[in-house]
């Protein structure tokens, strides 16, 4: 399926522009209080954020790029052990001897390394607050009684750049834990049936929350045009669709 490549532009509390330096992803820049903050859209799970001169990446995996050749990484976070988001190469490829590592248990019992968050920790790395918020799986399971992601073993993270919070939600539902989530001015959020959410659960989750913008990722062959249908009637929010299948 060809993915219809789109900007829905709702919302204009937020300087957005593609980097201007060629590229193979798309990169949107949002102003911060603590300066600009660059996001790359690298593709499935897969996020770079630079700000204030660090470089942070989230669930590297070298199926969406080549890390040989990507910026190395002051601070890496990974939601979960599956491997389309825990890639060791990809994590040895950008990683030098400062290089802060956050993850799950289940990822540090499979890498020997990094510093473990649970749902619900809060810790502060490399300047920057890092929240671990629960990500997991109601309704879609492997089989009867085993959801594709447990409550409890996952997480996603809200990382705040400057005075801009910033959820990554990891490989979830829209699990009630989200209607604590406060003040989130940008959110990606999984749509790629039945791994995680639907369209329309991803639009529940947007209105539990209400971040200002929403970039729909990991969505498979999911059509995000429908996200921006059912949210339509939301005029303060911006759903942004990248190339993040």
């Amino acid at each position: 399926m060809k993915t219809c490549i789109t900007v829905i532009v709702l919302c204009p509390l937020f300087f957005a522009s593609a980097a201007t330096r060629p590229s193979k992803f798309e990169v949107d820049t949002l102003k911060t209080s603590g300066g600009d903050l660059s996001i790359t859209c690298i593709g499935h799970g897969t996020l770079m954020f630079q700000f204030g001169g660090k470089t942070i990446h989230v669930d590297p995996v070298g199926r969406y790029a080549d890390y040989s050749k990507m910026p190395k990484a002051d601070l890496i976070l990974i939601t979960h052990e599956h491997g389309d988001h825990l890639d060791q190469e990809a994590i040895h490829q950008i990683s030098h001897k400062e290089t802060a590592l956050i993850l799950t248990a289940a990822c540090a019992k499979q890498l020997g390394r990094g510093t473990v968050m649970k749902n619900g920790d809060t810790k502060t790395v490399e300047g920057l607050k890092i929240e671990a918020v629960p990500a997991y799986n109601i309704v879609h399971e492997r089989k009867p009684g085993q959801p594709f992601h447990p409550k409890g073993i996952g997480n996603g993270y809200v990382v705040t750049f400057g005075d801009l919070r910033v959820y990554i939600a990891g490989d979830t539902e829209n699990v009630p834990e989200m209607a604590n989530l406060k003040e989130i001015d940008v959110a990606f959020l999984p749509m790629n049936v039945p791994y995680t959410m639907t369209p329309k659960m991803v639009a529940d989750a947007v209105r539990m929350f209400h971040p200002k913008i929403v970039y729909p990722y990991h969505f498979g062959e999911t059509d995000p045009s429908e996200l921006v249908r059912l949210l339509g009637g939301n005029p303060d929010i911006e759903v942004r669709i990248r190339r993040m299948n």
